[in-house]
Formats: structure tokens, sequence, C-alpha cells
């Protein structure tokens, strides 16, 4: 089989197509390099981009799915490529043919993929699993001796590389790294797990034991961290870095200065002892970077960079100069007889920051044509970022005297549409007073939930409320638990006045409209094939039987009014009616219930469910119980 044909068979066989001449760019969503090579996932154009850093070449290998994740074989001739969807596939590509050679299915939305050291296991982060897949690697004669396999049908693929087992962890894994020792595997796990009507809300770093296939670990990041969004080793293998948001819930949102609601945090690991070693803020008194996204090691450890994905800026901190100076705060502190008052200090258990890296960080603005810098990677003395919004990388070399980002077109300029224009201003942070945070900060993952309760101003202070998904937002008035918003259209342009604290032109909110408008619901993981399992077919016939369906009317799941289940707690108005959310997508939205005092579905219906308002379930057996709430969480 000559090349020619063997690139038509790979394209039938795995609906891709192979090489293209001066693609067009496609949300470049992650980037890796090698020599003088780098590949950019395009997530909107399905496809990987091969850049020639030297010559600027593009070409483009086509995929089946948004790709996610990248991770090179040991020999780098081959690449992992994690493509997202309900059933995701890890296509393996030979980097010299440039085509895919071969597919593995992975999990729900599967992303982060790490390689083991010896190279026989890829692990994958399973997103809404909620769980990290094992790959076995070992059969495939392509990973191990980098030999090239013959192309076949997926069906031949199957029990060669394969997923061979499932590790759980808590919720929304999205990024992870190996030890150097190849002993643990590090998760950063984007959201809470807990009710959020409780003091201590926040996402965990799940430390999994490669030996045991365990979770023998759950770091424990500082009160109202969420939001995570990646996590890198250093190459001494002594630390790893994780950034994220931290959310000031406990407080009304009165204003956005000085981090007051979110601030921009990077966590430091200590893997001599597994723990926490400090965590401070990105932020500035008066100036937020807002949203951190991804982070990249120098190769000597000595530049830790930090993409701030909505002030559109890179953060480069001298990392031994961080060090130094945490040490001297500390013993300036152990010596003062009073507590330090810094502008962090209501975020309790958060280092000042600003002492830390005053001296030790360069923040690099990025040209004005590249947005969204999601992604990191260094290859010798240079950072790229790639930038979401822009269809661009950003390069800035390490070694010069004054850094400054240089902008490299992955294709024409991208024209945005309305849709495109409010994707980007829902997660620019520099829409909002001094840049701390953008609507995404409190509704990630395509303007869902953070899992926090928020006292909002619009329905008074002192009786906070879970965040809503805005998925169908638009479709389902009024707004807000309360319903003190007649419509999402409303809320929109309330949003900016009051959580943003900033004026916009009327194209800012209609196009956030638009944007939100054009969102679709993802299959529920509790499918089976994208349809009901049994267990959830009888649970429709218990939803029927139960009332619920009485306010969750099948279409949109909702009667668009508002009801009194009795959850009105001590910090709500006494005549407080709520209203009625819809069940689509219900499963990736915890915790519920307007004061998210219900971790899970199964409390909504038992421990929350004062006098069956919720559904007449105080008869149901365990099995009947299972049932209903399995069918509810496919919806």
């Amino acid at each position: 089989m000559n090349q020619a044909t063997q690139a038509i068979a790979c394209a039938v066989l795995f609906g891709c197509c192979t090489v293209a001449e001066a693609a067009n760019g496609g949300s470049p969503s992650t980037v890796m390099g090698t020599g003088k090579t780098l590949y950019i996932a395009g997530a909107a154009g399905n496809q990987v981009f091969c850049l020639d850093e030297v010559s600027r070449r593009i070409s483009s290998i086509g995929l089946p799915l948004p790709p996610s994740g990248l991770a090179f074989s040991l020999d780098k001739t081959k690449l992992f490529v994690t493509c997202a969807a309900a059933e995701s596939k890890v296509c393996i590509v030979d980097l010299k043919q440039q085509r895919i050679v071969g597919i593995i299915r992975a999990g729900h939305t599967a992303t982060g993929p790490v390689l083991s050291l010896d190279g026989r296991v890829l692990y994958v982060c399973n997103q809404f699993d909620n769980d990290v897949g094992v790959i076995d690697l070992t059969a495939w004669s392509g990973t191990a001796g980098g030999s090239t396999p013959h192309v076949v049908p997926y069906k031949a693929y199957q029990g060669i590389g394969r997923e061979i087992y499932r590790i759980a962890v808590q919720r929304e894994p999205v990024a992870a790294d190996i030890t150097k020792d190849g002993k643990y595997l590090l998760v950063a796990n984007q959201l809470p797990a807990s009710r959020a009507d409780v003091e201590f809300v926040r996402a965990v770093v799940s430390v999994i034991d490669l030996a045991t296939r365990k979770v023998v670990k759950e770091l424990q990041l500082p009160n109202g961290s969420g939001s995570l969004k990646d996590i890198r080793v250093s190459p001494d293998g002594k630390y790893a870095a994780v950034t994220h948001i931290v959310a000031s819930f406990s407080r009304a949102t009165t204003k956005v200065q000085f981090g007051w609601m979110n601030a921009d945090a990077l966590t430091i690991i200590d893997l001599s002892r597994m723990e926490i070693g400090f965590s401070l803020l990105l932020d500035e008194p008066t100036r937020g970077a807002g949203n951190p996204w991804g982070v990249a090691w120098s190769e000597d450890g000595n530049t830790l960079a930090v993409a701030h994905a909505g002030t559109h800026e890179i953060s480069l901190i001298n990392f031994p100069m961080l060090l130094t100076n945490r040490l001297a705060s500390a013993k300036d502190h152990a010596k003062s007889a009073k507590p330090v008052l810094t502008y962090i200090s209501h975020y309790e258990g958060m280092d000042p920051g600003l002492p830390f890296l005053t001296g030790a960080r360069v923040r690099v603005k990025l040209p004005e044509e590249d947005l969204g810098p999601r992604a990191l990677t260094c290859v010798g003395h240079k950072i790229y970022s790639a930038n979401y919004y822009s269809d661009t990388l950003s390069v800035i070399d390490l070694d010069a005297p004054i850094p400054k980002a240089e902008s490299i077109p992955l294709g024409p300029k991208p024209e945005m549409d309305m849709v495109r224009k409010g994707d980007l201003y829902f997660h620019d942070a520099s829409l909002c007073l001094q840049g701390w945070q953008s609507c995404s900060s409190c509704h990630p993952g395509d303007a869902r939930v953070d899992g926090f309760n928020w006292d909002l101003l619009n329905d008074g202070i002192g009786n906070p409320k879970s965040t809503r998904s805005l998925l169908l937002a638009h479709r389902t008035p009024p707004a807000m638990f309360s319903g003190v918003r007649t419509n999402a259209e409303a809320a929109v342009r309330a949003g900016i006045k009051f959580i943003l604290f900033t004026t916009q032109p009327e194209e800012v909110p209609a196009a956030i409209d638009e944007y939100l408008k054009s969102l679709k619901p993802v299959l529920s993981p509790h499918l089976v094939q994208g349809k009901l399992s049994q267990s959830a077919k009888r649970g429709q016939k218990m939803f029927r039987q139960a009332g619920c369906a009485d306010c969750h009317l099948p279409g949109l799941f909702t009667d668009l009014k508002s009801h009194d289940v009795g959850t009105r707690r001590t910090f709500d108005n006494p005549t407080d009616i709520f209203y009625t959310p819809t069940l689509i997508e219900i499963w990736r939205t915890a915790p519920y219930l307007h004061d998210g005092s219900a971790a899970t579905i199964r409390d909504v219906f038992t421990t929350r469910n004062p006098s069956g308002r919720h559904g007449d379930t105080e008869g149901l057996s365990k099995q009947e119980m299972d049932d209903l709430c399995e069918y509810v969480l496919s919806l």
C-alpha cells in the first residue's frame, strides 16, 4: 500500500483528513513542542496543527472529534491526542507521516493525557465520568518499539490499546501530571464536590498511587478554591504548581476591588511531603489577574509561567526568588506581634502573595491580536501560549532582557460572529473593574456552575444562593432562584453592572445573549450509548408516580413557575418561594436546591425533601430510589 492509498484508507476508516496546508485557526486549546516543531490542538476545527517554529510553515492533521489534550510517546515519534465527546477517543498520530495510525476508546470528555515513565500506560482524565482511565499500550507495537502498525479498521484495535481500569476521583478531573519517580499521578479536579451551604467548600488535587491504582490523598486547597485548570510537576521533581480561583463566597458581593469576590491563585505542592506547600494570589492590589489557566515550567525550573486567560497576559515567575521571598516573609510574620493585614487578608489560609511576587514576577501583556491564552509549553528558552479566541500562538524569549510576546498566526485572522464574540466576552476579565474576574469565574465549563453559594445583591443581603447553570436560561425565564430578573437578558445586563462593576456598550450583553443561546446540552454519562439504561427506564415511571413531573414537565423539565418546596431557611425571607429549575443536564450542576444544601440528587429526594414536596418518595425501596435517581441523572 503506497502512502497516498494509506492516507485515503486512514481518512475512510477513522473519519478524518490528513495533512492540510495553511490550515485555518480552530480555537487552539493545548500546545506541546519537541525540537523546533510545535503541536497545537485546534478544538473548534477538529485538528492538530504542526508548526515549524523556524520557517513558520503550518500543516494540520484532521481528527474525528475536538482535540482536548496532547501527550508524546517516549521516543517523540507519536502523539496521543484525546478527542472529547460523550464517547471519547484517543487518536494515535504518527508525527513523521502526520496521520492517525490508531484509535482507542476513552470515557466521557477525555482530556489531560499523561504517559507513564516506561511508556506502557496512558492515563486519561475522563472529566464527566469523574475518573481517570488507565489505558494499556503494551500490546500496541507502535508505542513501545516506535514502529508503525498497519492501517486496520477500528474494531481490530479493541483489546490492543484499550482502557483496562478506572480510578474514581472527586469531580471533573481536567488535568494531571506524573511525579518524576513515576509513583504518583496528581489530578486537578475542576470543581468542589460538597454541598455549598457549609463553612468549607473547595476543590481538591487527588493523589493516585500508580502501583495500587488508588487515591491515597486528597490535597485540600484553600477554602473557596475552584476552577482548577492545569497542574504541572517541576523539572527537578520537588514541586507541582496548580492554577485556580479562590472565591470569597461567604461575603456579600458589595464590591469587586481587592479580590473581594474572586481572586486568582497559584498553589505550590511540596512533593517531598506530598502536601500543600503554600498558596498565593497572582493579583496585585488594584490589578486583578483574571482566570489563571495554563502553567508551564522552564526546562531549568527557574521560571514558572502562568497564563491569565481573562486578562490576556502571561506571568513569568522567578521560582527560586519566589521561594526566597516566601521564606523571608514567613520570618517577618513570625517576628511580628500583630497579624499582618494585606489586601488578601479576607482569604483565610492564603499567604500574602504580593510580597512574595514583588521582584519575582513579570506580567507580560500579549499583543493586541492575541486573546484568551489557555495553554502553555516551554521549548528550549521560549514559552509558547495557545490563544483560544484569536487562533494564534504567542512566544516569549526567556533570555530577552525585557520579556516581550510575539504573535504567530495559525491561519487568516478569524472573523468573529456574535456567538464567538459572546464567548470571548463571557470569558474576558478585562470587562471587569480592575480585571479581577469574568462571567466564567462563577460559571466555568461553558457557563455552568462553580459549586458555591453567592450572596448577590439582587434580592437583598444575607441570603446566599447556589450558582445556577446558564444552559437554556433564555428559554426558561425568570432568571435567578428567587426570580428577581424577569429573563436571562435582564440578568446578563445586571451581571455586568453589579458583578463586573462596569458599564459596557449594548454589543457586549447582546453578544453574550447569543453565546448563551447557542449552548447545547451535553449527553449524560448515565446514558448507555445515548439511551436510557434499564434502571433509568424504571426510574422514569417512578418520576411520574412520585409526582415529580407535575412541576418538571417533559420537554424543558420545568413549569417556569415558583413554589414553596419547604426548603426556606433562617436567612431567607418568610415569604420566599423558589423557581423550578430545568432538570436538563442536572447531572453536572450539583449542589442542588436554592441554597446548595443537597450534595446529590439522592439528598434532594431524601434528607432535603420535607413533606415530599420534591416528590412523594418516602415509601420507595432502595432499588426504586436508585432507579429514580438514575433517571433524573440521565436527563
